[in-house]
């Protein structure tokens, strides 16, 4: 390659990097604390009112317009297009915060929960069904054998102190506890903020640590490294559903997963096809009471799902879907680079925030010179022994014939006794 096209490539990516930037769609969407105690003032029985800040797209629409100007025909410029592409959609999906329009372009950039997946058949809704069946038949199971110890919000702060600390030494970043947040947690590369008023356990603290600070941290500083591709740093809703997805797998890998995690991943999906079928904000609330028997955690669930959407129905946030969707995405990728000796592959994964359609491109790239090895791994990447291992094991199974097996000790335990153990 070049300098001029390596320069070029680079230009490109800092170009997208900026326009990315003037586009923070969570901190966008955030509601006030206002409307939560509206809410409750109403006995949850009036739909809140919810105004957000005008969105101008203009200045990033024209970052674009120059970035697509240098763009040429290779397969590298398809790939900075789409980033181009995931950026656009994103400040149109802002312009639109509150309309039906504001659904779609969610669609675009998340999918939505009855999108067929990669097999074409199985989609983020039927897998979040399927969960729900399995885990509605060990109600109970957890609480008997395992049970929580609830954590404060300043626990967890300092837990992930720790270990951010362990992890990336003097890169680590600050956390802090803030009184309003879109989520239990959000992370960066320079800080990491908890929300006060959030519920936590004991399990949350692994879970935490290697879904916000393993991943989103790390893919974080991994990124900024990137010199010649600064948009590997942006944090952009077409990486969204790969970043997630790699987060909830380093939950699973590392044996941080519980049901109760499973169960709200489940729930979210479920509730935002009740949103898109057109359930308004009560009915999704009552859902979600129904499902947590508390009234502060249901009204935070159901705010997710309608944020920057219609709040009588129709037009959800379809975000929260990426969990499943982009686990079950992450999980097969990873199994298929396995079975067919592409391990070389998988320590792109966290060299910044990408997708996994971006794959070969970044090959590409990181055969010109242009795409660095990351500089942190999460304890569990970065030993690929146990990885490689359950990975090859994981697509052993795949091929085997589950109903059959699941038909033969199906009617192997028909007939046993439940057992009862004291704990």
């Amino acid at each position: 390659m070049s300098v001029q096209s390596a320069q070029r490539i680079t230009r490109i990516c800092e170009i997208l990097h900026s326009a990315a930037k003037q586009t923070r769609v969570l901190s966008h969407l955030g509601w006030h604390s206002i409307v939560r105690e509206q809410f409750f003032k109403s006995n949850a029985r009036e739909l809140p009112v919810v105004a957000y800040p005008a969105f101008n797209a203009e200045p990033m629409v024209e970052k674009i317009t120059e970035a697509r100007r240098l763009m040429q025909s290779s397969e590298v410029d398809l790939w900075l297009e789409r980033q181009a592409a995931a950026v656009f959609d994103s400040a149109q999906m802002l312009v639109n915060c509150g309309k039906p329009a504001f659904f779609d372009y969610s669609r675009q950039l998340y999918g939505a929960p009855d999108d067929p997946l990669i097999d074409g058949k199985s989609t983020s809704l039927t897998l979040a069904v399927e969960f729900e069946k399995s885990l509605s038949s060990l109600n109970g199971f957890d609480h008997n054998f395992l049970p929580e110890q609830d954590v404060s919000s300043e626990r967890m702060a300092a837990s992930i102190t720790t270990a951010v600390a362990e992890l990336f030494g003097a890169d680590a970043p600050t956390v802090t506890v803030v009184d309003e947040l879109s989520a239990n947690a959000l992370a960066g590369s320079e800080r990491i903020r908890i929300r006060r008023n959030a519920q936590f356990n004991d399990k949350d603290i692994s879970q935490l640590i290697h879904h916000e600070a393993g991943i989103h941290v790390a893919t974080s500083l991994n990124g900024k490294s990137q010199s010649h591709l600064p948009i590997m740093a942006a944090s952009h809703a077409g990486t969204t559903r790969t970043q997630e997805g790699l987060a909830v797998f380093a939950e699973f890998i590392t044996g941080s997963m519980d049901l109760e995690r499973l169960r709200r991943l489940s729930d979210r999906t479920i509730a935002i096809k009740m949103a898109a079928d057109g359930a308004d904000f009560i009915q999704v609330y009552g859902y979600f009471l129904d499902r947590t028997d508390d009234e502060l955690q249901a009204f935070e669930n159901t705010r997710r799902v309608f944020r920057g959407g219609v709040l009588s129905g129709g037009a959800p946030f379809t975000k929260d879907i990426v969990y499943l969707d982009g686990l079950i995405r992450v999980h097969n990728f990873l199994r298929t680079l396995v079975a067919n000796g592409r391990a070389d592959c998988l320590l792109l994964l966290f060299c910044g925030k990408l997708d996994l359609e971006d794959i070969p491109v970044l090959c590409e790239l990181s055969q010109m010179g242009l795409c660095q090895q990351p500089k942190y791994l999460p304890n569990w990447a970065s030993d690929m022994r146990f990885l490689l291992s359950y990975l090859a094991y994981s697509a052993f199974l795949n091929t085997i014939d589950l109903q059959a097996v699941s038909s033969h000790y199906e009617k192997l335990l028909r007939n046993a006794p439940l057992v009862e153990m004291s704990s």
